[in-house]
């Protein structure tokens, strides 16, 4: 976590405040702790917005940063969230006041510049985004960059020419951040939904969320040599990568969809061009960290009005810093479901 003298802004020069915030610290070579540690204002980086987060969330990512993973965060002591919603205290920026609501999620936040697991953030006015009207904090936070990146592969899907007719989506991955949120968005819009799932006890939760179907893990994978399989799905929102996407890739119908976005069961892809030049398969890379800024605010927006979802908190659980840590190792383990929102204050 990089230390700045603490800048003066708009507002004036606010009294250093001491926070609450997890740190993870390396304390041997590749050996990492974390901690609820006491830090104060003048330790954020420079920016134009500061923050009093009262939301967070976790994400896959924050698991990587709070485990020492050199990918995400290249510099520790660092605190990660890359998900925040609060209150700005102060900023240097016209756009921002005082007293508003607002969010940010991606960009750096939580990667190498201190994220929400922080009582406080400090940010560029550049990667903050008011609250949507339709939305509350914790609303926002339950969607977070999980939601953001579903409604981003939906977007796609949709761009596609991709209608409800067309036929099923397949959401791989389907019990985690992104896949409950596509699972959810998807049927809220109208698509018949397919959930790829290794948790067996997940049916149900699935079906609530608006599957109409739920496969187990094993038959989303095909190890035979075929460049090709039996065309199923219309669309695809692949959280997963690895052998599950090339899988999808085989099985997909004339004139499909296919979005990416993780690579939790492998960043390797191992595929043939034959779903691209005989059926005219597209597959669309999704990063919502660095999505421009008007394709934020227009994918928040859809987010808060036309795609907000009614059953928010069957996939939501609410936690505390205290209970980041366990959390934490839940996910990497891969046995998380939903979304775990981490509420750091009034």
């Amino acid at each position: 976590m990089q230390a700045n003298n603490h800048r003066k802004t708009g507002e004036g020069d606010m009294t250093e405040q001491t926070f609450r915030a997890l740190v993870v610290r390396e304390v041997e070579k590749s050996r990492f702790n974390r901690s609820i540690e006491e830090r104060t204002t003048a330790d954020l980086p420079a920016g134009d917005v500061l923050i009093r987060v009262r939301y967070s969330s976790l994400n896959y990512k924050d698991a990587l940063s709070a485990s020492g993973n050199r990918g995400v965060t290249r510099t520790y002591p660092h605190t990660p969230g890359i998900d925040a919603a609060g209150i700005v205290v102060q900023s240097a920026s016209p756009d921002f006041q005082p007293g508003q609501q607002v969010l940010v999620t991606g960009y750096d936040l939580g990667m190498n510049t201190a994220g929400g697991f922080g009582r406080y953030i400090r940010v560029p006015a550049g990667w903050v985004v008011k609250l949507p009207d339709g939305l509350s904090l914790r609303e926002s936070m339950i969607y977070g960059t999980a939601g953001f990146t579903a409604a981003l592969s939906v977007a796609e899907l949709e761009k596609g020419g991709l209608t409800p007719p067309a036929g099923e989506v397949l959401v791989t991955g389907a019990t985690g951040g992104v896949g409950s949120m596509a699972v959810a968005i998807l049927a809220h819009i109208g698509f018949s939904v397919v959930a790829l799932s290794g948790k067996p006890d997940a049916a149900d939760y699935l079906k609530k969320l608006g599957a109409a179907a739920v496969l187990p893990r094993e038959e989303g994978l095909d190890d035979s040599s075929r460049p090709l399989l039996k065309g199923r799905w219309a669309g695809v929102v692949d959280t997963v990568g690895g052998a599950y996407l090339a899988t999808a890739l085989k099985a997909t119908r004339q004139r499909a969809v296919v979005t990416c976005c993780g690579l939790v069961a492998s960043p390797t892809l191992e595929t043939t061009v034959f779903p691209f030049i005989l059926r005219g398969a597209r597959l669309i890379g999704i990063d919502s960290a660095s999505c421009p800024y008007p394709q934020r605010l227009e994918t928040w927006q859809k987010i808060a009005g036309p795609w907000k979802l009614e059953n928010l908190d069957v996939m939501a659980a609410e936690i505390t810093l205290e209970d980041l840590d366990g959390q934490i190792e839940e996910m990497l383990q891969g046995r998380s479901r939903g979304r775990k929102i981490v509420r750091m204050g009034d």
